[in-house]
């Protein structure tokens, strides 16, 4: 599969300048790739016209098929940098999990989620450990690309290392394709197969 965004151009209604302009990206299934690119310069945006949550100029396809999410599940799923403004203040955090899917025991496991985390909600749990959530809430069966937007900007070295190594491994295994989004050069050169800048990529 294939997840293509063609001639994808932006701006806000405020705004007389394009944010980004005549843009074309594309992310394979099975495929890690990185985007870099510096604050403020439309990576968020472009992550919200990819899965769908912003409107633009210009089309997004997997497989030349427009990605129609009305109906159903976004196979595009996207992470955000702050897991805290995603999440139903009003749920538990068993709840916000297992809307999404099913999760096995193993895998709440592997990601470092303690069993009492499950009934705690959502302000009762550090920014680390809403993002063990954020993340494996997106890693549904249904998912076939992942977009994660700065996901561990705000976390401590150590969570940044385990959160990372666990999802590269099951977007191999599942051979999803992982749009890793982020202003580290480090950070995406070490566990992407491919980098693209958006200065480079963005026509305004």
């Amino acid at each position: 599969m294939i997840l293509k965004g063609e001639g994808i151009s932006f701006k806000y209604p405020s705004s007389k300048n394009y944010l980004i302009k005549d843009l074309n990206i594309s992310l394979e299934s099975n495929e890690i790739k990185g985007l870099v690119g510096d604050s403020g310069g439309g990576k968020s945006t472009l992550c919200k016209i990819l899965s769908g949550y912003n409107k633009s100029k210009g089309k997004v396809t997997i497989d030349g098929t427009e990605n129609n999410i009305k109906n159903g599940f976004n196979p595009v799923q996207l992470i955000f940098q702050h897991p805290e403004l995603t999440m139903n203040p009003k749920w538990k955090m068993k709840d916000i999990l297992f809307e999404s899917w099913n999760v096995d025991n193993e895998i709440i496991n592997d990601f470092g989620i303690q069993e009492s985390w499950l009934n705690r909600w959502p302000n009762e749990l550090s920014g680390g450990e809403l993002q063990r959530f954020s993340v494996l809430r997106a890693l549904s069966p249904k998912t076939k690309f992942l977009i994660c937007d700065e996901i561990t900007t705000m976390l401590d070295a150590v969570t940044q290392v385990q959160i990372w190594d666990l999802v590269t491994k099951i977007a191999k295994e599942r051979q999803l394709g992982l749009l890793v989004v982020s202003h580290d050069k480090n950070l995406v050169n070490r566990i992407c197969d491919d980098v693209v800048y958006l200065e480079e990529i963005n026509n305004i």
